[in-house]
C-alpha cells in the first residue's frame, strides 16, 4: 500500500497509472473533492492527511512548493512509519531538497527527491523524464518502480538537490523557449505567416534539436570564432524583426531586450564574433 499526496493534474493521473497497475493507493488532497474523484478508478480517498498514511510504507508528493512540501511531511511526520520512503516530485528549489533529505534522515525516514518533465498525460500514459540524484543505494532500490512511472528515469549521479537544479534548468529554458516562440509568432502574424506555415517550417528544420548542443558548447567553453552567425548580422537581422513588427503595430516581448544586449557588445567590439557572445560578459 502506497500513499500519495496532492492529486492535482499531475498527481491524480499518476495515481490513475498505478492504479491501472494493480497498485493499492491511499490518497489526499487539500480540496477532499480531487481526491474523492479517484474512488472511482480505485482509489482510496482520505479527508484527514494522518489517516491516508497510516501504514504504508512509500509516499508520494506531488505539491506546489518548498512551503507546501514542508507544511504537508510537517503534518504527518508522527504518524509515519519508521523507514517510511518519501518520494517527492514537486519542483522546488535544490536547497530546499537538500535540507528535506537531510532532514528526514535523521528522523529515520528516506527522503527522495524525483521532479518531472511530464505533464498530466504523461503521468497517465507513463511517458516523459524523471531526474534523481542522491543515495544511490536508495535510487537502485527506487528504480524499477520509478521507471514504471516516466519513459525515461535520469540519474545525475549522489550529489543530493543535483537533480533540482536540472529540474529548475529545464524549466528556465522552456520559460524562455515559449517566450521567445511568443515573438517568433508575433513576427509572423506581421508577415501574414500562418500558423500552418510556420508548422511547416519548424516540423522540417527543428532548430531546438539541431543546434542546442552547438550553441550550450560555445557558450561553456567561450568559443566565438570562427563564428557561425556574426554578431553583426544577427544584430541587422534582429532590427528586420522589430522592423516588420513595428510596421504591423504589434509589439515584440524578448527581442528588444536582446538587441540592446547586442549593440553593447557591438559596442564593446565584438561585432565580427559569433552572436553567441552576447551570453557571456563584456
Amino acid at each position: 500500500m502506497i500513499a500519495y499526496l496532492g492529486t492535482g493534474l499531475l498527481g491524480s493521473n499518476f495515481v490513475r497509472a498505478m492504479l491501472k497497475r494493480d497498485i493499492q493507493v491511499q490518497v489526499w488532497n487539500r480540496t477532499y473533492e480531487k481526491a474523492k474523484a479517484l474512488e472511482q478508478y480505485g482509489a482510496i480517498a482520505f479527508e484527514d492527511i494522518k489517516k491516508a498514511v497510516a501504514n504504508v510504507s512509500v509516499i508520494h508528493l506531488t505539491l506546489k512548493d518548498d512551503a507546501s512540501v514542508d507544511e504537508v511531511l510537517d503534518k504527518i511526520a508522527d504518524t509515519i512509519l519508521p523507514g517510511t520512503i518519501i518520494i517527492d516530485h514537486t519542483t522546488t528549489s535544490a536547497k530546499g531538497a537538500v535540507k528535506r533529505t537531510a532532514d528526514w534522515a535523521n528522523k529515520g525516514f528516506f527522503y527522495q527527491h524525483a521532479p518531472v518533465f511530464m505533464g498530466p498525460k504523461n503521468a497517465l500514459e507513463s511517458t516523459g523524464f524523471m531526474l534523481v540524484s542522491g543515495n544511490q543505494d536508495l535510487i537502485a532500490r527506487l528504480r524499477t518502480d520509478l521507471s514504471l512511472m516516466t519513459g525515461k528515469l535520469l540519474n545525475f549521479g549522489e550529489e543530493v538537490g543535483k537533480a533540482a537544479a536540472l529540474k529548475l534548468v529545464g524549466n528556465s529554458f522552456l520559460v524562455a523557449f515559449t517566450v521567445g516562440l511568443s515573438d517568433a509568432y508575433t513576427l509572423a502574424q506581421s508577415h501574414d505567416v500562418s500558423v500552418e506555415e510556420m508548422l511547416t517550417l519548424f516540423g522540417s528544420w527543428n532548430p531546438a534539436a539541431t543546434t542546442i548542443t552547438d550553441r550550450l558548447n560555445k557558450i561553456s567553453e567561450h568559443n566565438f570564432n570562427p563564428p557561425s552567425w556574426e554578431l553583426n548580422m544577427a544584430r541587422k537581422d534582429t532590427q528586420l524583426f522589430m522592423n516588420a513588427v513595428s510596421d504591423a503595430g504589434k509589439e515584440l516581448t524578448v527581442i528588444p531586450t536582446i538587441a540592446k544586449r547586442m549593440d553593447k557588445f557591438i559596442a564593446a567590439g565584438h561585432g565580427n564574433e559569433d552572436w553567441t557572445i552576447i551570453s557571456s560578459e563584456i
